[in-house]
């Protein structure tokens, strides 16, 4: 049995079509994917924005346990590099709150030239904090944000656990212990390599010592390029399911 706190899912909710035997014939690629799958990353919202009534539909689509987490736009992450973006973030926010209870969690993703200014990520993570008291989580790609581990706690920021991995802090869990968020590329080739089944068993177990205590566990294909995701996410699923 899979514990309700664990939440499995791909970048998107692309179907494959040699996937498609598996899920329901019927229904939108969403409600076909929310069938079998008990969250997804929206992955578009980095690029552009979606309307408040989008998201809502969106929520309407699914489950009551199906969780949805939220990539924050590039032109915060990116392009004003965490500075003076209140109104993109009061955008961002009022946008996704269409979704209502099926938010489980906001992605920050941060460039690999973008490194760690505790003034700079303070004053971000306290605005966002006035603004949304929800779980987060962030990636960071330069090696200079493992001085940030206080700060993170401070403001309850988890960080995510990454493969393959970048920097020295992105191997293992760490940050705010509140929420743990696996986010896996593709490993050797980067988002089109498959998971074998031995890595997929491992962490397997990982997740399930992370969600003791209904701890929030987060596991997100991100290798989508080859479709090699889905395959993953549902073998992953099949085997937390068989204990």
């Amino acid at each position: 049995m899979i514990a309700s706190s664990i939440f499995i899912g791909c970048a998107g909710w692309s179907l494959p079509r040699e996937y498609w035997p598996d899920f329901p014939e019927q229904g939108t690629h969403l409600q076909r994917y929310a069938a079998l799958l008990n969250g997804v990353e929206i992955n578009s919202s980095f690029y552009r924005p979606h309307k408040l009534q989008a998201y809502a539909r969106w929520a309407e689509s699914v489950a009551d346990g199906f969780r949805f987490c939220v990539k924050m736009p590039k032109s915060i992450s990116h392009e004003r590099c965490l500075r003076d973006c209140e109104s993109e973030l009061d955008a961002f926010l009022k946008q996704c709150s269409g979704l209502g209870d099926h938010l489980g969690c906001l992605l920050l993703q941060l460039p690999p030239s973008l490194t760690f200014d505790e003034a700079v990520a303070e004053a971000f993570f306290i605005g966002l904090r006035q603004r949304y008291s929800g779980a987060v989580v962030l990636e960071p790609r330069h090696a200079s944000w493992a001085a940030a581990e206080l700060l993170l706690m401070a403001y309850r920021i988890a960080q995510a656990v990454v493969d393959p991995s970048r920097i020295s802090t992105d191997a293992a869990p760490c940050g705010w212990p509140g929420v743990r968020y696996w986010r896996l590329h593709g490993s050797p080739r980067i988002y089109h390599s498959p998971y074998d089944s031995a890595y997929l068993e491992t962490l397997a177990g990982d997740l399930q010592v992370a969600a003791v205590d209904g701890i929030d566990t987060w596991c997100i294909f991100d290798n989508t390029a080859s479709g090699a995701a889905l395959g993953n996410a549902l073998e992953l699923r099949r085997i937390l399911a068989q204990g």
